[in-house]
């Protein structure tokens, strides 16, 4: 017979076999019948319970009988005795040595004995008993085996011991419902229920339950499971009619014991789970925010991280000029109810919040610990603040099912903290950015003029939108009524430093241009100018064209004076589709004392483009090529007899179109059309 691995199936077989032989003993000759059923069923049942502690595997009971002596032999699929003692790391003696004791019985009250090793991996251990002779006695009646007096050890042994071999296999929550099991069966209960409450605001849940629970429960008793942590519980018996209660409460304060052990280490397991996902949560929350600079993208972020992991809803409420509060974000996990949630947390809607959401708004800009509110809709209102000052209300819903517990409100307010700070910065970096982006705007021309018989036009193309302001610049500024100067440069750097640089050398070369001096002259004046800021860090490129009309041979055509102070070469498109670079490089300005210009004089008809640029342009990359100078001409050439605005945007949409890699530096086009007389 087949039995399953449990402590109940040994005293199943210890029933089994005393029942038997006490039977076959009152047919059988005479001998010292209890002591013979006492002997065999101690032997049995030590074989068995060696199979449930050590195998941890169901066993086989085979057992023959006749009226002289018995065999029994007990099969299981674990390793033996044996094995186990060999398996020891290290070997235990006298008092401390717990194994083996089971065949050293054996050894000591079996007539013979012996074991067995199948290669299929079976383990049999067999006894047999001869029946000793003896004064002939009248065999007493076995009592039943759930009337049967057991000892205070004895019972706490089956009720308490589990193997490691087999609790070692068990879910906590599975080891909680076999000592339940065991309580309800040594107990004899109608029924054993186990509840925890976690502290969640979940309430009280059933871990584990034997039995079931009747309608008229009848005598009931409940004893708390004695718990350390914050777990709080208690197991809860049904008895039967007549059941001894005290000896029921001692019995279940014993498993209670087990049990809170048991229930507490679930317990704290999960809490370190849900502790390790919390954290991993704000890493994740953190790295979210910090990825963008843009105020309206990381505002719209924060309630997609809350919903639905700390609530149903969220809500981002920033401050006006007039600090009137504004919705400026919001979700929730069912999108449906997003048209009758925003009217309600909306301060300029209509009806907008009831007056106990009002005060809970103002208490939380004002810098209150987070509170709740009840009115329209169940959450909890957060203020934002970062570097002391209050930028905002974060306004998060209940969780389905449930209030916000400490722990959510730890978390809540956490977000809220990482939260401002993202915004914080967003919006500082947002104001940098419009600084930035109205003094680059101050370095360029509003607007190019509008002259007879000129066309220009001109693109500029900061490498950053940030907050960093390119030296890139040109210019275009009437001298007399029939001269304009054209200038176009790079200041070496970025920010404010190549900002001020490039205010100087653009408002100073006006200046000493306007007051009719050569353009040599004052560009090496201007190169005076920079060396007394005594910055060599910030030194210039410049190319300055001199326009005036030229209709010295009866037709249209524009005379240029060109001063190159280290600066590209500008390209001249002409009207027969050719493309060709002009001019003699000079000294960079801002470097050396003495600065070696030259100014060269070129003529362009009616119909031909000069085209200036900066480097950003011939230094566009495709992985180790570079746009450059060849590629710029043909790019020109293609689009001769076109607009200036459009031979710009063809040599620009060229560059970018080769371009591969992420832009190193600014681009800035200036062309000039001569254009036919009307």
């Amino acid at each position: 017979m087949r039995f399953p691995p449990d402590i109940r199936s040994v005293r199943r077989v210890r029933q089994m076999i005393h029942d038997l032989l006490a039977e076959r003993a009152e047919a059988g000759s005479d001998g010292d019948v209890q002591g013979f059923v006492d002997d065999v069923v101690l032997l049995a049942s030590e074989l068995c319970e060696n199979a449930v502690l050590h195998a941890g595997t169901a066993f086989d009971l085979a057992v023959v009988a006749d009226d002289d002596e018995v065999t029994v032999a007990v099969t299981d699929r674990g390793a033996g005795a044996l094995e186990l003692h060999l398996a020891e790391p290290r070997q235990r003696y006298g008092r401390a040595a717990t194994h083996g004791r089971g065949l050293s019985l054996i050894s000591r009250l079996a007539t013979t004995w012996g074991t067995r090793h199948d290669t299929d991996g079976r383990h049999t251990v067999w006894f047999t008993v001869a029946r000793r002779p003896g004064p002939a006695a009248e065999p007493a009646d076995p009592a039943p085996e759930h009337e049967r007096t057991w000892s205070a050890a004895e019972e706490a042994r089956w009720l308490l011991h589990v193997p490691a071999s087999l609790a070692r296999r068990l879910d906590p929550v599975d080891l909680v419902r076999e000592l339940v099991a065991r309580l309800q069966d040594t107990v004899d209960a109608v029924a054993v229920v186990v509840e925890v409450d976690r502290g969640d605001g979940s309430g009280a849940r059933e871990l584990a339950r034997a039995g079931v629970l009747p309608a008229d429960p009848g005598t009931s008793l409940e004893v708390p499971l004695p718990s350390t942590t914050g777990l709080q519980g208690a197991i809860r018996l049904v008895l039967r009619e007549g059941a001894d209660v005290a000896r029921a409460r001692e019995l279940t304060e014993l498993v209670a014991g087990r049990i809170a052990i048991t229930a507490e280490a679930q317990w704290l397991r999960e809490v370190d789970q849900r502790r390790q996902a919390w954290t991993s949560y704000l890493v994740e929350a953190s790295e979210l925010l910090g990825q963008s600079l843009d105020l309206d993208l990381t505002v719209a972020l924060v309630p997609q991280l809350v919903v639905p992991r700390l609530g149903t809803w969220c809500a981002v409420l920033l401050p006006e000029p007039s600090r009137q509060l504004r919705l400026a974000a919001i979700a929730h996990a069912d999108e449906d109810r997003l048209p009758e949630l925003r009217p309600v947390l909306d301060p300029g809607a209509v009806p907008g919040p009831p007056p106990q959401l009002r005060a809970r708004l103002a208490a939380a800009q004002g810098g209150a610990a987070p509170s709740w509110f009840a009115d329209p809709v169940d959450g909890v209102a957060v203020g934002l603040r970062a570097s002391g000052v209050s930028i905002g209300v974060l306004l998060v819903g209940r969780p389905a099912g449930r209030p916000h517990t400490p722990e959510d409100l730890m978390l809540v307010d956490d977000i809220a903290r990482r939260a401002a700070l993202a915004i914080h910065n967003a919006r500082t970096v947002g104001e940098h950015v419009r600084v930035s982006q109205t003094l680059q705007a101050a370095l360029l021309p509003r607007a190019l003029p509008q002259v007879p018989q000129f066309d220009f036009a001109a693109e500029y193309l900061p490498a950053s939108t940030g907050a960093d302001v390119g030296g890139d610049f040109y210019d275009v500024v009437a001298v007399a009524p029939e001269r304009w100067l054209v200038t176009i440069g790079d200041v070496c750097g970025k920010g404010a430093r190549a900002a001020a640089r490039t205010g100087v050398v653009r408002d100073v070369l006006r200046a000493l241009v306007r007051e009719g001096r050569p353009l040599v002259q004052a560009i090496e004046m201007l190169n005076d100018v920079m060396l007394e800021a005594a910055d060599p860090q910030q030194f210039c490129t410049l190319a300055a064209v001199m326009l005036s009309r030229d209709e010295s041979d009866g037709r249209p055509g524009v005379a240029m004076d060109l001063v190159l102070a280290g600066h590209a070469k500008p390209v001249v498109v002409r009207a027969d589709g050719t493309a060709e670079l002009i001019g003699r490089f000079g000294t960079a300005l801002g470097l050396l004392e003495t600065v070696d210009l030259h100014c060269t004089r070129h003529q362009l008809a009616a119909g031909e483009t000069l085209l200036l640029y900066t480097d950003g342009v011939t230094e566009c990359r495709r992985g180790p090529e570079q746009f450059d100078e060849n590629r710029l001409l043909g790019a020109a050439a293609a689009a001769s007899g076109r607009s200036a605005a459009r031979l710009v945007a063809a040599v620009r949409e060229a560059a970018q179109d080769f371009a591969t890699d992420p832009p190193g530096d600014d681009i800035a086009l200036l062309a000039v059309r001569a254009e036919p007389s009307a």
